[in-house]
C-alpha cells in the first residue's frame, strides 16, 4: 500500500480510500509495516471525514436558522 499523507480531494474520495484500506486490512494478508501505515492513513482519513461532516452539519444549522420558517399555506 503506497504511503500518502496528501489531503483527499473530497469527502467522497476520502471515504472511498478509507473503504479500500478497510477491505485490504480485513483480508489479513498485509505485512505488519504496511498494515501500520494503512492504519495511520485510515486514522487521518477518518479525522478528515469527521471534520468535513461536522462542518457540513454546522453550515446546515446556520442555514436552517436563517432560511427555514414554518410553512403557511396562505403564503404560497
Amino acid at each position: 500500500m503506497p504511503k500518502t499523507t496528501n489531503a483527499p480531494a473530497s469527502f467522497e474520495a476520502a471515504l472511498a480510500e478509507l473503504e479500500t484500506i478497510v477491505e485490504t486490512m480485513e483480508g489479513g494478508q498485509v505485512p505488519l509495516k504496511e498494515a501500520l501505515d494503512a492504519y495511520r492513513r485510515g486514522a487521518e482519513l477518518l479525522k478528515y471525514c469527521q471534520a468535513t461532516l461536522k462542518d457540513a452539519q454546522q453550515e446546515i444549522e446556520v442555514l436552517e436558522k436563517g432560511v427555514l420558517k414554518p410553512f403557511k399555506p396562505e403564503d404560497a
